[in-house]
């Protein structure tokens, strides 16, 4: 079943893509959502209700969760879920940059088992399964190892506050991408040697990234280890 499942994801995740870029760079209605979620346009909208529509005609007795959707607590005993950001990276989306990316994943209890992270605008697609490997366009994926020294690594401004580490933020080269998802993808492809994000995030932030990096080799932690 894991790899029906992330063929379905799959599917839904590129038919996503091209609802997406039909809003893209054509000046999509946005606004913020307020209490510090960021903006949400009538893309995300538009994605969400068509991946809810399909993917829970072809799993009814999944549960969903989903950043665009009211949470229902009817997932809590379902044995599996779909955890879905319609688009991760609505500022780069809305600002018409490639950075932007759908992001579907399925958990089975606390256990991620399938995940699709798509970046339309750049024709990548990144997946795995729980019991296979970590792939990019059917590549495989590996990690980069490095000394902490020199790392480069992603994070926001804010995760290297001196406040934030005992002693001194350690000496690395910072980069920044703007989809959370994309980020945990492209230290598995090893184009970057880590990521990090001091920030709270949300289960469809992480989920599907994660799995993909764990996949790959990486070590996917929260910051308590």
């Amino acid at each position: 079943m894991p790899e029906a499942d992330l063929a379905l994801l799959e599917q839904a995740a590129r038919e996503a893509g091209e609802i997406a870029l039909r809003f893209w760079r054509a000046g999509p209605a946005h606004w913020d959502k307020g209490g510090g979620a960021g903006p949400v346009s009538e893309a995300d909208l538009a994605v969400n209700a068509h991946l809810e529509a399909l993917l829970r005609k072809q799993r009814p007795d999944y549960g969903w969760l989903s950043e665009e959707s009211p949470d229902d607590p009817a997932r809590l005993a379902a044995a599996r879920c779909f955890i879905v950001d319609p688009i991760d990276g609505t500022r780069a989306f809305l600002a018409g940059e490639e950075g932007f990316s759908h992001s579907l994943a399925i958990a089975e209890g606390e256990r991620v088992i399938a995940a699709i992270v798509h970046l339309p605008a750049r024709n990548e697609t990144y997946l795995a399964r729980a019991d296979g490997p970590a792939l990019l366009n059917g590549r495989p994926l590996a990690p980069a190892e490095h000394p902490i020294e020199g790392a480069r690594v992603l994070a926001g401004k804010p995760s290297l506050d001196p406040a934030l580490w005992r002693g001194r933020p350690p000496p690395i080269r910072r980069e920044f991408r703007p989809s959370l998802a994309w980020r945990l993808c492209l230290v598995a492809e090893g184009r970057f040697h880590a990521a990090l994000s001091t920030r709270p995030a949300w289960e469809w932030d992480i989920a599907a990234g994660s799995l993909i990096a764990a996949r790959a080799g990486c070590a996917a932690s929260e910051l308590s280890g």
